[in-house]
């Protein structure tokens, strides 16, 4: 018997949970669980979209854009028209780039905290 952990989900420190889950919304996520404080305030999320997984939780100090070391890579099976959504969202987006480890297109997005979303064509 190997002893192995079986998934992996990150989790972000994010300044309002209720408006990064309104961001990830934009890219299909849903709420699978949450918490909120007494005062009804999300605390923490669980979001998920297919095999897409983020835990947001609420920063106990200010989140600098600046000194996050993480960036997050996603994948879509359209990703013009996902850019197109994002764009007509009034979210900026870069143009689509094709980097040589990702030939049909990668686009780069920042969600409300500064965390840097790259997303990829899948397919």
């Amino acid at each position: 018997m190997t002893v192995k952990v079986q998934a992996l989900v990150p989790m972000a420190h994010v300044a309002s949970v209720q408006r990064s889950v309104d961001f990830y919304k934009l890219l299909g996520m849903e709420v699978r669980n949450s918490l909120r404080d007494h005062s009804d305030a999300l605390q923490w999320v669980y979001l998920f979209c297919d095999q897409a997984q983020l835990m947001c939780a609420r920063a106990s100090g200010p989140v600098i854009a600046s000194q996050q070391a993480v960036l997050f890579y996603l994948y879509s099976p359209d990703l013009i028209a996902l850019r197109e959504h994002l764009l007509a969202s009034g979210l900026k987006v870069s143009s689509i780039t094709y980097p040589d480890y990702m030939p049909k297109g990668e686009i780069r997005i920042e969600d409300p905290d500064g965390y840097v979303l790259l997303i990829g064509q899948t397919g």
